[in-house]
C-alpha cells in the first residue's frame, strides 16, 4: 500500500511542480522557451524536485497514521 501512496504522491507532486512552472513562466514567450537552454536545469529540475519531497511527504505521512 505504501507504494500506491508514493505513487500517486509523486504524481501529485509532478503536477503541483508543473502547475507552479506554468505560473512563473506565463510572461515567456513559446520562442523565448525553446531557444534557452538554461531554463532546462534552472526550471526542470524544480518540478522533479517537488515531486520528490511531495513523495517522500506522502510516504511518511502514510507511514506515521498508519505504520
Amino acid at each position: 500500500m505504501v507504494y500506491v501512496v508514493g505513487t500517486i504522491g509523486f504524481l501529485g507532486g509532478f503536477v503541483l511542480g508543473i502547475f507552479i512552472l506554468n505560473a512563473l513562466l506565463k510572461d515567456r514567450t513559446r520562442q523565448e522557451l525553446l531557444e534557452d537552454h538554461g531554463l532546462k536545469w534552472t526550471y526542470g529540475l524544480f518540478a522533479w524536485v517537488v515531486a520528490g519531497v511531495s513523495c517522500y511527504a506522502s510516504v511518511q505521512t502514510f507511514n506515521f497514521y498508519f505504520g
